[in-house]
């Protein structure tokens, strides 16, 4: 089949020249629990040949001490990203524990009945890395620990001041014109952020990548899923579980008001919420019999990073900033794409094809108008995004839109059709197809389901007698993959160092802890 042709419907102004978009940058964060060979969750500490959890800035955890997370710096290509994912996956291959390897699906390995088998990430005795851990052990209070090991990859992406400066130049509305460069900016990539949100339906119907799941996950909540083969529950036509009702929820959070209209909006939602108590927390308790804490606060959040979001704004803090702080002082500086499934097909989670389209749709979201999102659309898009988790593939799913109602397959084919010229701009940048293939790629996956990472991930899980054979087999295939992994001595060296000084650092941090830590908790328990 011919790649389509580029739609007369454009969202690219014809000023806007690719050399606008030199500058570029993008990250990966990428999750992945650790899993004994019996296929069990494991229940031995970080290795501490990989540095501290606390303060490495490539290796870390997550919720679980099991869960690890592998983080990125920004790259100026996708190639070069992708290469330094792969490197920290070589180098955390070397450093597990006998017999651990690295579960490849979002949804997790097997885990037993008790929910306290699931343990809380570690951080050391400092404030800091104790506070950590507690708020951990809220999550698991407030929405129980399985909820908790699930995994997803998040891409970071931030485009050139000079692209934005431009848009700003062409803006035909007098206060636009007269924002500052950097208020200009978080317009800009509010815009983005709220396309995004209105588009999440159709990455999950591309991405998606969890259609299934272990029954243990189940353990103990009711579900709408039906039995695939023994051990695994799934939907028929279900395409990312992950991103739907079995995935993390806070029922709380629907009566933030945290809207994406604007960064002070968006600011004054996310500071009431982390300073308001919610009478079902307050139910929990903020200390157990023994007066140890379970939870920071009986806020609707803890902190700000308990806010679940699609997309999410950021700026790097620094010297000790909250990620609300940052935003308030320097705006947006990029955006993290969340709602990606970890791509079981690739060993690092994803693959330059999610990449390239993650691209193109965020140029897509930047670039087209951008109304204000108000909570009548919002109820409309989770409605959607239900449809499409749940039932995806079905040909008779539909999308509700402003005009009636659409087939999923037609909605995702159209907007598909829609970037093409984005796509087109991003490869004229870099001097490549990557861009055109990755939507083509996309495409082909709308026109036949059976291409769908949903429907491989079907398929393989019978074939291989379930979710744990499945994933245990792909996992043994990376694992010998990275044993033949070439790592150059300068890498290995460079990862043994930050290793070193993420251990030193942490000492440091455990020295200097000036006040107890019942006062350190204190300064968040108040109003």
């Amino acid at each position: 089949m011919s790649q389509p042709k580029s739609t007369s419907q454009t969202v690219v102004p014809t000023w806007v020249d690719s050399s606008l978009l030199q500058g570029m940058l993008r990250g990966i964060e990428r999750e992945s629990l650790r899993m004994q060979s019996n296929g069990f969750l494991s229940q031995s500490p970080h290795p501490q040949a990989l540095g501290s959890a606390l303060t490495h800035s490539r290796i870390t955890t997550d919720y679980s001490e099991a869960l690890m997370e592998f983080i990125t710096p920004p790259k100026e290509t996708i190639a070069a990203v992708l290469q330094e994912l792969e490197d920290i996956h070589a180098v955390v291959h070397r450093h597990l524990n006998p017999g651990e390897k690295l579960w490849p699906l979002s949804m997790p390995c097997m885990l037993d009945d008790e929910e306290e088998n699931i343990p809380l990430a570690n951080y050391g005795s400092s404030n800091i890395g104790r506070f950590k851990t507690l708020y951990r052990r809220g999550l698991g209070v407030r929405y129980g620990r399985r909820m908790q090991t699930i995994s997803g990859v998040h891409y970071n992406l931030s485009f050139p001041e000079q692209l934005f400066a431009e848009l700003q130049q062409h803006e035909s509305d007098a206060t636009l014109k007269q924002l500052s460069a950097q208020d200009y900016r978080s317009h800009r990539y509010f815009g983005l952020i709220r396309n995004f949100i209105r588009l999440t339906p159709l990455v999950i119907f591309v991405v998606g990548a969890s259609p299934s799941v272990c029954r243990c996950f189940l353990t103990g909540r009711e579900h709408h899923l039906q039995s695939l083969i023994k051990g695994t529950l799934y939907l028929p036509n279900a395409t990312a579980l992950r991103m739907g009702r079995l995935g993390y929820q806070n029922s709380a959070q629907k009566q933030l008001g945290i809207y994406y209209n604007d960064i002070n909006g968006y600011l004054n939602g996310l500071q009431a919420a982390v300073k308001t108590s919610y009478p079902p927390f307050t139910q929990l308790g903020l200390n157990d019999a023994q007066g140890e804490p379970i939870q920071i606060n009986d806020h609707v959040l803890q902190i700000e990073n308990e806010y679940y979001s699609l997309v999410r704004p950021k700026q790097v803090p620094q010297n000790g900033e909250t990620p609300s702080q940052a935003l308030q002082n320097r705006g947006v500086g990029y955006v993290e794409l969340r709602a990606v499934d970890v791509n079981p097909y690739s060993p690092i989670g994803i693959d330059e094809t999610t990449a390239g389209f993650l691209e193109t749709l965020a140029l897509y979201c930047l670039l087209s108008d951008s109304p204000a999102l108000e909570p009548r659309e919002q109820d409309v898009i989770e409605i959607n995004q239900a449809t499409v988790v749940n039932e995806g593939r079905s040909p008779d799913a539909k999308i509700i839109t402003s005009q009636g109602e659409i087939s999923v397959q037609n909605w995702v084919a159209q907007h598909l059709q829609q970037m093409q010229p984005c796509a087109e701009l991003l490869d004229e940048r870099y001097a490549t197809g990557l861009y055109r293939d990755a939507l083509f790629s996309m495409q082909q996956r709308t026109q036949q389901l059976e291409q769908t990472l949903s429907s491989q991930v079907v398929k393989d899980t019978l074939a291989h007698g379930g979710t744990w054979s499945f994933g245990s087999a792909l996992a043994h295939d990376y694992a010998k993959m990275y044993d033949q992994y070439e790592l150059s001595a300068e890498k290995t060296a460079y990862f043994e160092q930050l290793a070193q000084q993420s251990l030193q650092q942490q000492h440091q941090l455990e020295q200097e802890s000036a006040i107890s830590f019942n006062d350190y908790l204190a300064q968040f328990r108040s109003p």
